[in-house]
C-alpha cells in the first residue's frame, strides 16, 4: 500500500499553455486518428518527443555539470531535486585543455 501511495504522488499532473488554434487542430485530428483521447495522445507525443532527445540533453548536463566541476550524475540529482542554480562568471570552473 505504501508503494502504491509514493507513485501517485510521483506522478503529479501539470499544465501547459493554450496550444494555437492550428496545432489545437491537429492534435484533435491526430487523437481521432489514433483513436485516443487529446490528453492521451498530447502525453504520448510528448513522451515520443522527449525520448528523440534524451541524447542532447544528456550531453546538455553534461557540459553544464564540467562548468560547475561536478559529474553528470550530480547535476542531474540537482536539477531534479531543485538545488541546481544559475553560475556567476566567477563561479565557472576552468575546463581541462584534455577536454577540448
Amino acid at each position: 500500500m505504501q508503494l502504491l501511495r509514493l507513485n501517485v504522488a510521483r506522478r503529479e499532473r501539470f499544465s501547459i499553455s493554450a496550444l494555437g488554434e492550428y496545432y489545437l487542430d491537429l492534435l484533435t485530428i491526430d487523437s481521432w486518428i489514433n483513436a485516443r483521447t487529446a490528453a492521451t495522445q498530447a502525453n504520448s507525443l510528448l513522451c515520443g518527443k522527449l525520448q528523440e532527445r534524451e541524447d542532447r540533453i544528456k550531453n546538455r548536463i553534461a557540459y553544464l555539470a564540467k562548468k560547475r566541476g561536478i559529474s553528470p550524475d550530480e547535476m542531474w540529482f540537482q536539477i531534479l531535486k531543485g538545488e541546481a542554480q544559475d553560475l556567476s562568471p566567477d563561479e565557472i570552473q576552468p575546463l581541462d585543455e584534455s577536454d577540448s
